[in-house]
């Protein structure tokens, strides 16, 4: 009885979360909750046959869903970029006018972080679709990163406890991170819009140096602010996100760089492109 209590606590949590992940979603793109919850689907599949099968047959279902997933975020990035191109070549191609869905990218590369780590027996299929839905859709990072693989949140998701200390320090994370947009990134912005957003004939060496350094450090506190908003959030609700900055300005090396700005990126790139 203690057992299901619990499944069934974790199980209304689960979907009240999910219930605010879709409509912070359907508050940019109503429509496109529909191609999200159809992915989910799809990826709700694929991981089962994964799951039952071996050998040839677990690869051929994970290609068949890595394709699947990488196609529908080819259409929805490029069609337009290759219709205008073949327009542009004087051939009678329509414009397609196909919207971006918001956050399509993250949830992709999440999907496919699923698929291969299922493949790689790393974690266990999941067997309920709404695990599944609330990993792919939920809200504090499905916009801007990070990107959370499937290992480090698949037992997260039906066992999770949230303490008071992990309230406070997701809370101290939020602030954290909403004062680099909004202290920081917002009023760099504002600089670098001054001295080089507009004529540059009337600025000065100085000035549009100035402006450069100010766009770098905007760009660097909007995005990072965004992860550390999300990470907060995450550890709010019993989710341990892993970080996505670590100081890349103060890198030595471009690799370096590349190696602490986005860094679950980085690591999705290095860990899944080479499966």
């Amino acid at each position: 009885d203690v057992c299901k209590h619990r499944r069934s606590s974790h199980l209304a949590k689960n979907i009240v979360l999910i219930a605010f992940s879709l409509i912070f979603y359907a508050w940019g793109e109503p429509v496109y909750v529909f191609l999200m919850l159809a992915s989910v689907l799809l990826n709700y599949c694929v991981g089962r046959g994964i799951g039952h099968c071996d050998g040839k047959g677990r690869r051929l279902w994970l290609v068949l869903g890595v394709v699947a997933n990488l196609s529908v975020l080819g259409t929805f990035k490029y069609l337009n970029f290759f219709s205008q191109i073949l327009r542009d070549m004087g051939l009678d191609v329509a414009d397609p006018h196909i919207a971006l869905p918001i956050g399509i990218s993250f949830y992709i590369f999440q999907s496919i972080s699923y698929l291969v780590d299922v493949y790689r027996r790393e974690s266990p299929v999941q067997k309920s679709f709404f695990g599944l839905l609330l990993y792919i859709s939920m809200f504090p990072q499905l916009i801007a990163g990070p990107i959370v693989r499937y290992n480090t949140v698949a037992d997260e998701i039906d066992n999770r406890r949230v303490s008071a200390a992990d309230i406070a320090d997701g809370v101290f994370r939020f602030m954290i991170g909403l004062g680099k947009k909004v202290i920081l990134a917002n009023q760099l912005g504002e600089v670098a819009t001054q001295l080089i957003g507009g004529d540059m004939q009337q600025t000065t060496v100085a000035g549009a140096w100035i402006g450069i350094g100010a766009f770098m450090l905007q760009i660097y506190f909007d995005f990072s602010g965004y992860s550390d908003m999300a990470i907060g959030i995450g550890r709010c609700l019993g989710f341990h996100f892993c970080e996505n900055f670590d100081h890349p300005y103060c890198s030595r090396t471009i690799t370096e760089f590349w190696r602490r700005w986005h860094i679950s990126l980085g690591s999705f790139f290095r860990d899944y492109v080479y499966i």
